[in-house]
């Protein structure tokens, strides 16, 4: 890749795309009455249903204190469920609340709508190898990390093979 270029690198376009996708979304989301980063909570906690405060602000990428108060937000709409823990009385987990189900199933409406603007011209055929992979680049992102952060390190053979 030219440096001059950035519209043909991948890490550019990637995020570029990401971007693009996540902001023709808000604009659909604004009519449910969520933020993004409300949509975001209930979108990993329908995922991850009885996860710690501590651990879904970690999944989120956001502080803690930051999810309280969107936790709380969520909480007084019927959307979200704070359930003491049995056994760590310091620790709540989070369920999906009874008026959470039709928003989400909403939202998954507005995404569907996103993605059928982002791929009309792309075949599912293509669709399916692009998300085997982004499977594995995040898969060797996580992998990576849980190693202590430099791929090439843990596999010189691999370090070899790469292509700048």
């Amino acid at each position: 890749m030219s440096s001059g270029q950035p519209e043909r690198s991948f890490g550019f376009l990637l995020a570029d795309v990401a971007r693009l996708m996540t902001r023709n979304f808000d604009r659909r989301a604004q009519k449910v009455g969520l933020s993004r980063a409300q949509w975001q909570v209930l979108a990993w906690l329908k995922r991850n249903e009885g996860i710690s405060q501590i651990k879904l602000a970690d999944l989120l990428d956001i502080s803690p204190m930051t999810l309280v108060r969107l936790i709380d937000r969520l909480q007084a709409r019927g959307l979200v469920e704070r359930r003491p823990d049995p056994g760590d009385r310091r620790v709540y987990r989070l369920y999906l609340g009874a008026g959470a189900h039709p928003v989400i199933d909403q939202l998954w409406q507005l995404g569907a709508e996103t993605r059928r603007q982002a791929l009309p011209d792309i075949s599912p055929a293509e669709e399916a190898i692009f998300i085997d992979l982004l499977s594995r680049m995040r898969r060797n992102l996580i992998e990576a990390e849980a190693r202590g952060g430099d791929a090439a390190a843990a596999s010189p053979a691999k370090a070899l093979a790469v292509k700048p």
